[in-house]
């Protein structure tokens, strides 16, 4: 039978004799966790029936900043087992972490947030400010008991500041490229014009401007305005409104305006995570803009319990669905300890 690929280190499950490390004849074991084992028939779990729970997830929502709704997508076994909050970046929504979440989910509960202004979570408000975005990932943790984050980009930077600032305390957070802004180094001069196409609906036009300013896609580095503004413009008309749970490009365009301002209120604030007492994994691609890579570098120097890893080939999309969100899934799940422990 195939095995599920996020099966890297399988262990003899205490509940069930018969589990052993993975080998031909063994498969996915019903009665143990889900990176158990077995040669017992009776103990096998279909393959089709696993498939289909590892694609399986509920939509769930928290009261966050001022009690508006934050919501999130739950992988959870039947048996409880340790939590990993997943916060996605710019121009993202939870539809794009999902194949991270699934290969993160054979050995903890999941829970992939909407980030405010994203799909069914609450909309941005007049006072908005990181430490709201604080607030609703403060009560997600809170919900779920989740003890690991994991945030990329911006959603990185939220882990970082939630990590100092709320309880309870995340044991252990991982951050994929933050864009920490370190006397200037993340290139913002663009804003102002993003904001002026933005206010005459330009949406296209924004979101071009955005991604040629911060050069984290190649594609938009490379290629003239002349080319992809009408490419551009012609998915945003195809594309549905989507529903709650389908994010369209147009809808996330206006969203990148709060990550701009999460980067801006963070510039220069090292010295609030130098006594931060969880341990931190840094990640980040090779072919990732020096700006990141310099910021990782601050990160590295000033944070106490860190770790540092640089996966080679990868870009700043390297955890989500279209970038290779199995090799970031193997170093996660090696820092938060997949063992496949069930918590009482």
């Amino acid at each position: 039978m195939a095995k599920h690929q996020a099966y890297t280190f399988p262990q003899l499950c205490s509940t069930c004799e018969d589990c052993v490390p993975e080998q031909a004849q063994a498969s996915p074991c019903i009665v143990g966790t889900s990176s158990y084992y077995t040669t017992n028939a009776a103990h096998q779990l279909d393959a089709k029936v696993w498939e289909q729970h590892m694609a399986t997830w509920t939509r769930r929502s928290v009261p966050g900043w001022r009690g508006s709704a934050i919501s999130f997508r739950a992988l959870e076994a039947s048996t409880r087992r340790p939590g990993v909050v997943v916060l996605h970046g710019g121009m993202k929504s939870s539809q794009d972490m999902m194949a991270l979440a699934r290969e993160l989910a054979s050995d903890f509960d999941v829970y992939v947030v909407d980030r405010r202004g994203r799909g069914p979570s609450a909309a941005h408000e007049a006072g908005f400010s990181v430490d709201a975005e604080v607030e609703d990932i403060g009560a997600v943790i809170v919900a779920t008991g989740a003890r690991f984050a994991f945030g990329l980009s911006s959603g990185a930077l939220v882990t970082l500041r939630t990590t100092a600032r709320s309880t309870p305390t995340l044991q252990r957070i991982a951050l994929y490229e933050p864009p920490f802004d370190i006397e200037g180094s993340v290139p913002l001069k663009f804003v102002g014009q993003f904001e002026a196409e933005l206010a005459q609906g330009k949406r296209a036009k924004a979101l071009i401007t955005a991604l040629k300013g911060m050069q984290v896609e190649p594609l938009f580095t490379w290629l003239p305005r002349i080319v992809l503004e009408p490419i551009l413009s012609l998915i945003m008309r195809l594309q549905s409104e989507g529903d709650a749970d389908d994010v369209p490009i147009r809808a996330l365009v206006p969203t990148l305006r709060y990550d701009f301002q999460i980067i801006d209120e963070m510039r220069d604030s090292l010295q609030d995570y130098t006594a931060l007492q969880c341990k931190v994994l840094l990640l980040g691609g090779t072919k990732s803009p020096a700006f990141l890579r310099a910021a990782l570098d601050a990160l590295q120097a000033a944070l106490p319990n860190v770790e540092r890893v640089t996966l080679d080939g990868l870009r700043h999309d390297g955890p989500e669905d279209d970038g290779s969100p199995k090799l970031v899934a193997v170093q996660l799940r090696r820092f938060f300890g997949a063992q496949s422990v069930v918590l009482s």
